[in-house]
């Protein structure tokens, strides 16, 4: 009896000091509705969260993000736009702008992004497209390319239902990955309201709301440190939504498409909860840091990290990335110190966390090229030139032999 007791004693002991000790729990991923998502890591790239992730769907007015990037990438915010004839006509929701009116790109932005106006997302590409909206969307599609965005199709620049007007919500965060980069964007899109002064065809200020409620400290799906967000929505394409937000130097992003059920202002901040709950973005190496020394046919080549280099892991666990390079023969190649010549790619249980680009650490110049095998090659070429000179000495007796038979007859 006894032994029994003590038996159950101890048992119960080790059970609470594996619970007590236990080092994390990780949070299971949440569930959302939308049938495509995603959280991205906007520093690494890396995927924290997905659900059919290069499923493409009719988005919206998250369309509205290419649109703005374009826009910001290709004119100054104080030009002034003539709007044309067609922008006024356009179906959905709209500023109310006229034709011959002269706004700022500034002010076409904001009611852009915030109140997801369809006649400024017509003025806007007419503009940029030089008075070609299907120019403008040859841009968006090109850019949606250079982005890796490969599961994406835009028709228009405002994300009016079109069936063949498509993007998957890996895209969809890469675009805003891109967007989010520039200052003017966040500025604006975190802006709760803006007035646009009377202009020369309205004599009213006009204001517009942010639609966005992660950014609206009175709503009770605020979220601190979002910096921008578009909704988007028609009756054939469903809800749509992309967000970012950023905890210390930690950004990450969330992009959600086609959601019936509406609730992707909750299920955003499940993603971005779970993203900076459960994983820790960590420095691995600075710009400028040796990681490594090629050597290989008496060259020696320190590689020199090209920019820093960041990672997510688990919170919990302690394991470190660990690196292969391309293996480049760098005797085959001329270059000066800070060329680009090799790629460091980490992996971390397994799974690929990211490159890096390497810098030379010293010039190798074309004099110093196959500088190991010419030392084989000059001692290979001695012994060629050896047994030559064997063979013509042969060659050379046996004439000499011959001849001298020939004169003694």
């Amino acid at each position: 009896m006894k032994k029994s007791v003590i038996f159950i004693v101890l048992w119960l002991f080790l059970i609470s000091c594996s619970t007590s000790f236990k080092a994390y729990a990780k949070d299971p991923p949440p569930s959302v509705s939308a049938d495509s998502a995603v959280l991205l890591d906007a520093t690494t790239g890396e995927i924290l969260f997905s659900k059919n992730p290069d499923t493409a769907y009719p988005p919206a007015s998250t369309t509205k993000i290419m649109t703005a990037l374009l826009v910001l990438e290709k004119t100054n915010l104080d030009n002034e736009v003539t709007i044309g004839s067609n922008p006024p006509k356009i179906d959905g929701t709209r500023l109310g702008l006229i034709e011959g009116e002269k706004l700022k790109v500034r002010d076409l932005l904001y009611g852009l992004l915030l109140a997801s106006d369809n006649d400024c997302a017509m003025a806007l590409a007419e503009y940029v497209g030089n008075g070609s909206v299907n120019k403008f969307v040859d841009e968006m599609n090109k850019k949606a390319l250079e982005l890796g965005a490969l599961h994406t199709h835009f028709v228009n620049p405002s994300g009016l239902f079109d069936k063949n007007h498509n993007i998957s919500a890996k895209d969809l965060s890469l675009i805003m990955k891109e967007l989010s980069k520039n200052s003017n964007y966040s500025k604006i899109a975190s802006t709760v309201s803006y007035t646009i002064k009377p202009t020369n065809k309205s004599k009213n200020e006009r204001v517009v709301w942010n639609e966005n409620r992660l950014i609206q400290k009175q709503s009770h799906y605020y979220y601190e440190g979002c910096i921008g967000g578009k909704t988007g929505y028609t009756i054939q394409s469903l809800h749509s939504y992309v967000a970012t937000a950023i905890r210390g130097n930690h950004q990450l992003i969330v992009a959600l498409v086609h959601d019936k059920n509406k609730t992707f202002f909750p299920d955003a901040i499940s993603l971005f909860n779970y993203g900076y709950n459960n994983f820790k973005f960590e420095k691995l190496y600075s710009k400028g840091d040796i990681i490594a020394n090629y050597n290989k046919n008496n060259l020696s080549v320190p590689l020199i990290a090209a920019s820093d280099f960041y990672y997510d892991r688990e919170i919990g666990d302690n394991s470190t990335p660990t690196f292969k390079l391309k293996d480049n023969n760098l005797n085959l190649k001329s270059f000066k110190k800070g060329d680009t010549v090799d790629e460091a790619e980490f992996s971390l249980n397994g799974k690929n966390v990211g490159n890096l680009q390497l810098l030379s650490g010293v010039n190798n110049s074309s004099s110093s090229i196959y500088t190991g095998n010419q030392n084989k090659i000059s001692h290979l070429n001695m012994q060629y030139l050896v047994l030559a000179s064997i063979i013509i000495l042969i060659i050379i007796s046996a004439f000499l032999i011959k001849k001298n038979k020939i004169s003694n007859e």
